[in-house]
């Protein structure tokens, strides 16, 4: 896959439109109700296009706990509001399902979305329990709905788990590059907010022929110096309003933090 043919430039930088909980998750809100989650999500959808953003992802990053299996109503609830804006959507997007793939791409395919971001390979122990996961499954469906259009973006290196293979980071990318098909390659910190480490991206750009994306941790100060190594950013707490990843997103952060994109790039 060629990253400019998707974003229309080199080191694309994607911005994370998270939803408020979600009807059956723990955390909903009954008296505010699904209007007040699209009006949210709408307007971190125009905060990110009006700061000239690359790209998007749409994320159900408030139903913590986080489940392994989406149920019907979280495909549902992410559907409905992404149908009702699609039209004002002007980039391309992406989905994130926390944490089943499955989801993702059924929401992917309903919505016309270009990519996943997930967890694909590997096995951890991590704060839902015991995490596995079936590729092979997964490109199965894909094949099944018809969704070559869509792009896998492999999260390799969980937030808030332990992978249980203990290969060196940049041997499990080059495996799972050559057997798993992946798309797009995504290294992370330990946790959301914090950055990998540059030589570990460094590591990893090495050893396969695929794109490298940091995945979390990127802010104004830091993004010269990871774009440097990884052919493209995810971005969500740094664009929030006080840098809080709960808070809505903050256009001036978003044009800030473009306009250093588009000095180094």
């Amino acid at each position: 896959m060629k990253i400019k043919d998707l974003f229309g430039t080199e080191k694309p930088v994607i911005g994370m439109v998270h939803f408020p909980p979600l009807p059956g998750s723990p955390l909903y809100d009954d008296e505010k109700g699904m209007r007040y989650i699209k009006e949210r999500v709408k307007n971190d959808l125009i905060s990110l296009q009006e700061g000239k953003i690359d790209g998007l992802i749409f994320c159900n990053e408030n139903d913590r706990p986080y489940r392994l299996e989406a149920n019907y109503m979280t495909v549902a609830s992410m559907s409905a509001v992404i149908g009702e804006l699609s039209e004002m959507i002007k980039i391309p997007f992406g989905i994130d399902v926390l944490w089943d793939p499955s989801a993702a791409l059924s929401i992917a395919k309903a919505t016309g979305a270009k990519f996943i971001r997930e967890i694909i390979t590997g096995t951890y122990v991590s704060d839902m329990g015991l995490w596995n996961t079936n590729v092979g499954d997964l490109y199965r469906y894909k094949k099944l709905i018809d969704g070559k259009n869509i792009s896998i973006f492999f999260n390799i290196s969980a937030e808030f788990a332990y992978n249980l293979d203990r290969r060196p980071i940049e041997e499990i990318a080059k495996s799972v590059a050559f057997s798993s098909l992946a798309d797009v390659i995504l290294i992370s910190g330990p946790m959301t907010g914090v950055a990998p480490e540059v030589e570990t991206l460094k590591r990893v750009k090495e050893r396969v022929d695929v794109p490298v994306f940091v995945n979390t941790g990127v802010n104004i100060k830091n993004v010269s110096e990871l774009l440097k190594a990884a052919d493209g950013a995810i971005v969500g707490t740094s664009l929030k309003k006080d840098g809080i990843t709960w808070n809505p997103i903050d256009k001036e952060r978003v044009i800030d933090f473009m306009k250093e994109v588009n000095r180094i790039r």
